[in-house]
């Protein structure tokens, strides 16, 4: 098989998260007999520094012409709480969104037996969550129109806004999810005092009954919040709108003991990309101490998703497997033990693929 990948690292740790996975999916290809090509494009801050456009056309034709996108993370302090920045990094990533015409992002939210003590929540209450959550990425709050503030700057107002064909293939797909797993789906709304999410629930009821199988919930959000914590064994898949599923999956990610373990994919109308739920931690950026495993198990789901199950799953065999050996990063060693670097963590990837 060829497989044509475009390479966003991005800013932060973006850059070495990426090569690792990159790395393993060189060791994944060369095992299995694939034939991997794959370019490199510029996004985020790094895409600012150099063309002035956080999400350049040149990046946008090279995804669109490539089998998926491997994405590292974007974002820059100089940026942040900067109210004179004309554009900021984060634009690249929703002009990406939206262009790509990713409309769902993928989060699967499951425990490591290694990490359970980890959790900063009760191990009987964590260990053995397995559940997944669909956001929906190009509409919402972050996409909605007008936008702006009022002359004197002193009021600020955002939209909100979901067309009926924005929700149908979002649940949709939350329920095909459910089919192949518990068939159990929980639509996330505040229909109790949103528009928008009324039209949500309304659009989830007619989907629901193409699903009989399927054992549907309508929750609010801040009740879904509260029971995350409380019994996060008690979901399958979670659907909802943007902005509540930016915040859900980062609690969420709390579950596994360390966000540096989240994978996600991003699906749609073209090219699917992959990339970790973690930020570009700058902080952390050219010291070699980022958790690289989020951004290879995103590799795992890049495979699946283009059909190779075997692939995928010697990925995910080869993370547990450093786990278990205790190959790990500083945010997930266990106390007292030694702490690798980014890039011994993806040497012993590479060579357990190669054995």
């Amino acid at each position: 098989m060829k497989i044509k990948l475009a390479v966003l690292p991005g800013d932060g740790i973006g850059p070495e998260v990426v090569n690792v996975a990159l790395d393993v999916t060189k060791a994944i290809c060369s095992k299995f007999g694939h034939e991997l090509s794959y370019e490199y494009a510029l996004v985020g801050a790094c895409a600012i520094d150099k063309v002035g456009n956080p999400f350049p056309d040149e990046t946008y034709n090279l995804c669109k012409d490539s089998d998926a996108v491997l994405f590292g993370a974007v974002g820059d302090p100089k940026y942040d709480n900067n109210p004179s920045a004309k554009v900021r990094p984060e634009q690249g990533l929703l002009a990406m969104r939206k262009k790509l015409g990713l409309f769902a992002n993928i989060r699967p939210i499951t425990t490591f037996q290694s990490l359970v003590h980890k959790s900063p929540l009760k191990p009987e209450i964590v260990d053995g969550a397995d559940f997944i959550c669909i956001r929906e990425l190009t509409g919402g709050l972050y996409f909605g129109r007008p936008q702006g503030r009022t002359e004197d700057g002193n009021t600020a107002y955002d939209t909100c806004v979901y067309s009926r064909e924005e929700i149908e293939r979002i649940v949709d797909l939350a329920f095909q999810y459910a089919m192949k797993r518990r068939k159990k789906v929980t639509i996330v709304d505040k229909a109790n005092v949103l528009a928008t999410s009324r039209l949500w629930r309304e659009v989830s009821q007619e989907i629901a009954k193409r699903y009989p199988e399927v054992e549907t919930e309508y929750t609010f959000v801040d009740n879904v919040a509260m029971q995350m914590i409380q019994w996060p064994k008690r979901f399958d898949v979670i659907v909802t709108e943007n902005m509540f599923g930016d915040i859900l999956t980062d609690e969420a990610s709390v579950i596994t003991g360390s966000m540096g373990m989240l994978a996600s994919a991003s699906v749609g109308l073209q090219t699917s990309l992959f990339e970790p739920i973690h930020g570009s931690y700058p902080q952390a950026a050219g010291k070699d101490i980022a958790n690289p495993l989020a951004t290879v198990l995103s590799a795992a789901m890049m495979f699946e998703h283009l059909g190779k199950q075997k692939e995928g799953t010697l990925i995910r065999e080869a993370v547990n497997a450093s786990m278990a050996a205790g190959v790990c990063t500083e945010d997930i060693a266990t106390d007292g033990a030694k702490a690798y670097k980014t890039s011994e963590v993806g040497k012993w990837l590479v060579d357990y693929i190669n054995k």
